[in-house]
């Protein structure tokens, strides 16, 4: 079964970002494969395990020629600061009205420790070269994202 924003094609937004200082979707995606990763909060345990996985090994996406972009909700200032301690190598994308992650069905109702707010899931999506979103991986384990993510993206691109 598709997932139902696989085969759309990504909105115009325009949102602030780390090392680019802004992204213009989906324009500065196009001519090449987008992997778009979304994430609850800076510098929290999970989302840091994953963070510095895709650090570690972005070297492998960059070799298929593959964009890496990481998307919480989390202001610019907050994303610069876990950045530069953890030494991120990729944009950090700000979408704090969670405009890009309502078109990937990422917001909504979460739970953690019992208690219930409205968030992020962990999802991660992969964008064609036209902006067209063509896999979505959805509530990935942070600590295998990248395993999982990166065996996808090489079936299909590499």
């Amino acid at each position: 079964m598709t997932d139902p924003v696989e085969g759309k094609v990504l909105p115009k937004l325009t949102l602030r970002a780390t090392l680019v200082d802004k992204v213009d979707l989906p324009d500065d995606l196009l001519e090449s494969w987008t992997l778009l990763y979304f994430y609850p909060k800076d510098d929290t345990p999970g989302c840091t395990v994953q963070a510095c996985a895709y650090r570690d090994e972005g070297a492998k996406f960059k070799e298929l020629g593959v964009k890496l972009f990481g998307v919480s909700m989390d202001d610019l200032k907050s994303h610069e600061a876990f950045r530069d301690k953890f030494t991120l190598n990729f944009p950090l994308i700000s979408d704090p009205q969670h405009q890009l992650a309502d078109f990937f069905g990422s917001y909504g109702e979460r739970e953690w420790q019992g208690k219930k707010f409205m968030g992020l899931s962990r999802d991660t999506f992969l964008i064609d070269p036209e902006g067209k979103v063509v896999s979505a991986f959805r509530g990935v384990n942070p600590k295998e994202t990248v395993t999982v993510t990166y065996d996808a993206v090489k079936k299909l691109v590499g």
